[in-house]
């Protein structure tokens, strides 16, 4: 395994120097180092959202325990588990962990919410100073924390992970690819590519999101609308630990659709520009067919080119109400107020 800094030296097998990755973030002022945290307080919590992972829990608690020990002393941090409304036994597994190491705490959900709302729930009830998302599988490194810290302590209130290479397959690397290239010429808060939900936050940049009311999240837009002094950290991904992956195409497709019309309301105005060319274009078009009139006289127009005008105009129709359609069922969603989760059940954890 190779660990790069995108502003440093590198960790790992190799000592060379990683140039920023695409839209690296830099500091809006220079940073200053940060205080040290005081005595007795918990300085990093790592949220996990889990669904059904019942057999990725235990490695990684005894993984990332090992690290943390490193790191810091047993008080000063915490492994704060989301399950998601899991259907088998993680519960359990995370009741085992923590009966084996007490830095284990958990919020049970009282079904699925999503993973979105899974992060939200962790960032809500984290106590630390910083906070890192990690997801279960262990394809994103915990050695990464040690760097993060490093670069938080430093001054720096975010510190993002960008994959270098992961074990996607080239039809996702490349949708991927695709999704962030229009995602940053539509928005302004851009979202530096192959970065994923894996950063260290500090408590202002927590404290902030948690304060934002929406109820489609897409995390990694927030993390980055947020702004504050950032950096990456590169490094390359690897398989899962264990277990397989839970989430679908169409679920990825349909958070990809949420991370853009969270964004921006840019396809609206493209789709009104698009009317405003047709319509001006068939008026074009009717002046050509009057005056071909007048000078030729009337001819029978052609049957196939009038059934593809329909069909084509037709279908604009249709897709423009169907973004159309995306944004008011968001604005539905968001009038309702309903919460972003239910906590059904708490460990280690103090009801608010």
């Amino acid at each position: 395994m190779t660990l790069f800094l995108a502003h440093g030296r590198g960790y790992g097998a190799t000592d060379a120097v990683s140039p920023p990755p695409p839209c690296a973030l830099r500091a809006p002022v220079p940073v200053t180092p940060r205080p040290s945290t005081p005595a007795g307080a918990i300085e990093l919590t790592i949220v996990v959202p889990v669904k059904d992972e019942e057999e990725t829990v235990g490695p990684f608690v005894e993984r990332v325990g090992a690290i943390l020990s490193a790191l810091l002393p047993a008080h000063a941090a915490e492994m704060l588990f989301v399950d998601d409304g899991s259907t088998d036994a993680t519960l359990a597994a995370i009741e085992r962990a923590r009966a084996a190491d007490p830095r284990v705490t958990a919020l049970s959900l009282s079904r699925n919410f999503g993973k979105e709302a899974a992060l939200s729930a962790g960032l809500d009830h984290a106590r630390g100073r910083a906070v890192v998302p990690l997801d279960v599988d262990l394809q994103d490194p915990p050695e990464l924390i040690g760097p993060m810290l490093e670069r938080w302590r430093a001054g720096w209130d975010v510190v993002y992970g960008v994959r270098r290479r992961g074990t996607d397959s080239r039809a996702k690397r490349l949708s991927a690819h695709w999704f962030y290239q229009v995602h940053n010429a539509m928005t302004r808060a851009k979202i530096p590519e192959h970065a994923g939900d894996f950063r260290l936050l500090d408590r202002a940049v927590v404290d902030v999101i948690r304060t934002l009311p929406e109820r489609n999240r897409f995390m990694k837009g927030l993390f980055n609308w947020a702004g504050f002094a950032q950096t990456a950290v590169e490094y390359d991904r690897v398989p899962r630990a264990a277990g397989t992956t839970k989430f679908r195409p169409w679920q990825l497709w349909s958070l990809a659709v949420d991370g853009i019309t969270s964004a921006t309301t840019l396809p609206l105005r493209i789709w009104s520009y698009v009317g405003g060319v047709l319509a001006f274009a068939s008026l074009l078009y009717a002046g050509f067919v009057v005056v071909r009139t007048l000078i030729g006289g009337a001819d029978v127009p052609g049957y196939a080119s009038l059934l593809v005008a329909i069909l084509f105009l037709g279908g604009v129709q249709l897709l423009s109400l169907g973004i159309l359609g995306e944004y008011v069922g968001r604005i539905f969603t968001e009038v309702k107020g309903r919460p972003v989760y239910v906590v059904r059940r708490r460990l280690g954890i103090e009801d608010d």
